[in-house]
């Protein structure tokens, strides 16, 4: 069994802000005994879309993972600058940029690794994370893994989506949850950063969703290979 892959991120804000922040982020995070704050249980402003059940469920698996995040950030600002060196798969990323773009990473990776049942299935893209991705790169990534679940799935027998038809209502659900967490921070009132790292990351997801609308548009000048 290999370990499970682990992405940091290392946060180093520029003279007069508060200390560097080090994030260690796991493709399968482990249970905490500390318990997350009230804003992060799953009765409090649900996910219109969250199959989950308060009965059953303390916890919001998103905003649990979320909270851990958040926390040691507390006084910064969303437009904070700030150098971030990112250690993932051997590779160190460097790069300037301000926390809000950073938090759209961070939270694309907790989101897909938190446990969600409406973005597990995006779970492989944390498998090939690419910090700071575009909106074609992440649909290039996002129908590539898609893909590979049909396989999967017609290899076990099970019906299957070549067609993608299924796609536009999956990423449907993500961009719901993404309001969801959204209106969770939108609550809180010790800083903006959270909220505005959530709306960059559901900016991308509207970037991936128009790209989507025109694949093949998109993609044809680079398939002339398999065409032939």
């Amino acid at each position: 069994m290999h370990e499970p892959l682990q992405v940091s991120y290392l946060l180093q804000f520029d003279a007069g802000q508060p200390a560097s922040c080090l994030f260690e982020l796991s493709l399968d995070p482990q249970p905490t005994t500390e318990e997350p704050p009230a804003w992060a249980r799953l009765d409090y402003k649900q996910c219109r879309n969250c199959p989950l059940k308060p009965s059953e469920e303390t916890w919001c698996p998103f905003a649990s993972e979320l909270a851990r995040i958040l926390a040691p950030l507390a006084q910064h600002h969303s437009y904070d600058e700030l150098k971030v060196t990112i250690h993932w798969r051997g590779r160190v990323i460097e790069q300037r940029s301000t926390l809000q773009r950073v938090l759209g990473s961070l939270i694309g990776f907790i989101g897909a690794t938190c446990g969600c049942p409406r973005t597990r299935p995006f779970l492989p893209l944390a498998f090939v994370h690419q910090p700071f991705s575009e909106a074609d790169e992440t649909l290039f990534r996002l129908v590539g893994a898609y893909l590979i679940g049909q396989v999967l799935r017609a290899n076990r027998g099970l019906s299957t989506d070549f067609m993608l038809s299924e796609l536009p209502e999956l990423y449907g659900h993500l961009r719901q949850v993404n309001l969801g967490m959204a209106n969770r921070l939108r609550s809180l009132s010790d800083s903006d950063h959270g909220v505005n790292g959530v709306i960059v990351l559901d900016m991308l997801a509207a970037q991936t969703q128009d790209l989507f609308a025109a694949l093949e548009e998109n993609f044809l000048p680079y398939y002339d290979a398999y065409l032939e």
